[in-house]
């Protein structure tokens, strides 16, 4: 039986769900069913940090209601990676940040990576994220294209020629082996563009496509009773530790992000 993927856009609008499915669906094998959502009653834009915890919420709520559901595996849908460890201590499917995925992967296509982000704000996160994750020896430097997620879907085309033209550019600097593209919308609008046409560098990597075969790996592994996350220690649920507690939390908090 195929695993069913919860591709969840974070951004609080549909506006980005067309290009995502568009341009992820192609990457789909084994009977996996791939569905687009967004999040709800919650900021629009993730490039502020305030917009972004409070957007964390509602990724929550989504990843909760997407287990109930019966998605096998969740992406969430953004390179900050936002809210994902937080939502695997509340579900028992997996849950997929772009990035982390893409790191993880990065190393089968070569030994060092520059990251390409999409504005000047985004890149000190990225260095805070390249740390977190413990990818300092092999990220070689990160930029950006300056564009905002609120224009980039305005002019995807542009988009992907400045990534494109952004990831040699760096690459060559850095003396990198690999590009990743760090920004979900980015990385369709190139994906698009390929599609339409332009030659692909494999040497670019699409955190869209790298999340969704870890998600589906993952998911297949769950299916197959090899994969649970382990709750010893700092993915230990508050439901499992005081199941009261949890309830009360999830009564005054739990409507924030529908």
């Amino acid at each position: 039986m195929g695993v069913k993927i919860n591709f969840i856009n974070p951004f609080g609008t549909d506006a980005y769900n067309g290009l995502i499915m568009e341009t992820m669906s192609p990457y789909l094998s084994g009977g996996a069913e791939l569905v687009v959502t967004n999040t709800k009653n919650c900021p629009e834009n993730i490039d502020y940090y305030y917009s972004k915890h409070l957007i964390e919420e509602a990724i929550f709520e989504s990843c909760i209601e997407a287990e109930k559901a019966g998605f096998d595996a969740v992406i969430v849908g953004c390179c900050y990676d936002p809210g994902v460890r937080v939502a695997r201590e509340l579900v028992e499917i997996p849950v997929i940040g772009p990035l982390e995925a893409t790191m993880q992967m990065a190393p089968y296509y070569g030994h060092e990576y520059v990251l390409v982000t999409d504005h000047h704000k985004a890149v000190p996160y990225l260095r805070d994220m390249v740390r977190l994750y413990g990818e300092e020896a092999h990220c070689r430097k990160i930029d950006c294209i300056d564009w905002w997620v609120t224009d980039m879907i305005q002019d995807t085309a542009g988009v992907a020629r400045d990534a494109v033209a952004a990831a040699d550019k760096i690459r060559r600097e850095a003396e990198a082996d690999v590009c990743i593209l760090g920004c979900t919308i980015i990385s369709a609008s190139h994906e698009k563009a390929i599609m339409e046409g332009t030659p692909r560098d494999v040497a670019i990597l699409n955190p869209n496509t790298m999340a969704l075969k870890l998600a589906q790996s993952l998911a297949e592994l769950k299916q197959q009773g090899a994969y649970a996350i382990s709750r010893r220690a700092y993915y230990q649920s508050l439901k499992d530790r005081n199941a009261d507690e949890f309830a009360g939390v999830r009564k005054q908090f739990a409507n924030r992000g529908k």
